[in-house]
């Protein structure tokens, strides 16, 4: 694969479609759980295929549904449910049942009452479905007051919600990226996109609200903002006002690129890869979704992508893809890639449907 370049300096860019990984309208035809054969067990099944199936089960469970995740370790699906009836059906379609004790609405309502109560900056919370319970953590910015305040209300949440510290300190990555810049910041280029036929790219919202023009590493101008949205999202639109190369392709830091054909939703437990120009290339896997964050001064972020990835200021806005599939655009998080952290993005597909752009 040739890898092209802009004005003599690689692009960090990746086309995003909309082939979704769950498609509508998909049925599964599932066998009475008394046709199964008795040592049947779950289907070896590839990312894509589980996340179709998990929509499905999700249709015919209904409330017995309590979630779902990708055990990347044996390729299979696990699902979540309330009863053994429920378990019956699961297995029957192919997927690994669990019997838990917290349903998706109980869930919901601690989350609820974790945005009435508990909305302290430096702190996120995102539904788990491997421990069944919305998990709350603090990073060190979080003080002993602020602590013994989530510690009542998670505790008053019983078996729903746990706490947990993290020594980082969440904050939206800015200052580098594979490198855009303006008004003296950096963050990562993202995704290519196209919308009306004319090009455009894909980065964080939080890089867009503060810089309206950007540029290059050289300093050469390459475009101007067409959309920015933060906080509640996190993406920005920015439109090409330069005639530079365009490739739909991810930059490897190792001479390579990884080329991207479309975009998808992001699975619990789906191993994934970030690009960024401060720190590189790293990989991880998907630990939750719907996450929410509050980055403090009022900026809160929900509907997130939480990874054990690791990224540092400036990989804002830079992406994370599956192979060929596009996944979500850098947000921040904790920590570093010296001693580990976890790091939220924005969903690629929510950005793509909101600015009403697509991959080119």
């Amino acid at each position: 694969m040739k890898h092209r370049r802009i004005s003599r300096r690689r692009a960090a860019l990746a086309g995003a479609g909309v082939a979704a990984l769950v498609a509508a309208g998909v049925t599964f035809q599932t066998a009475n759980a008394g046709e199964a054969p008795e040592d049947s067990g779950p289907r070896v099944l590839s990312i894509g295929a589980a996340g179709k199936l998990a929509s499905t089960l999700a249709e015919d469970l209904g409330a017995d549904a309590a979630g779902t995740y990708y055990d990347a370790k044996s390729k299979s699906l696990v699902v979540n449910v309330l009863d053994e009836a429920a378990a019956e059906t699961v297995e029957s379609a192919g997927a690994e049942a669990r019997v838990v004790a917290n349903s998706l609405a109980e869930l919901r309502s601690a989350r609820t009452a974790l945005e009435r109560d508990a909305t302290i900056p430096g702190t996120s919370w995102v539904t788990d479905p491997t421990t069944n319970k919305v998990v709350v953590t603090a990073d060190r910015t979080v003080s002993e007051a602020e602590w013994a305040t989530l510690e009542k209300v998670v505790g008053e949440l019983g078996a729903t919600a746990e706490l947990q510290r993290t020594k980082g300190e969440f904050k939206p990555f800015v200052a580098g990226g594979d490198a855009i810049t303006g008004n003296g910041g950096r963050c990562s280029l993202g995704f290519n996109v196209t919308k009306g036929g004319e090009p455009h790219f894909l980065t964080a919202g939080h890089c867009t609200e503060g810089v309206s023009t950007w540029s290059d590493s050289s300093g050469d101008v390459i475009g101007e903002n067409a959309a920015s949205s933060f906080p509640g999202d996190d993406y920005g639109l920015v439109k090409y006002t330069a005639d530079v190369d365009r490739p739909s392709e991810v930059n490897l830091y190792d001479g390579s690129a990884q080329a991207i054909s479309g975009a998808a939703e992001a699975t619990v437990g789906m191993r994934v890869t970030r690009s960024g120009s401060t720190t590189q290339v790293h990989s991880g896997t998907v630990t939750g979704l719907d996450a929410t964050v509050n980055y403090g001064n009022g900026d809160i972020v929900n509907g997130l992508i939480q990874t054990d990835v690791c990224a540092e200021p400036g990989d804002s806005g830079g992406p994370l893809f599956s192979g060929s599939s596009a996944i979500g655009l850098t947000s921040g998080g904790s920590g570093d890639c010296t001693s580990g952290g976890e790091t939220f993005f924005q969903p690629v597909t929510e950005a793509l449907a909101a600015t009403g752009t697509q991959i080119g």
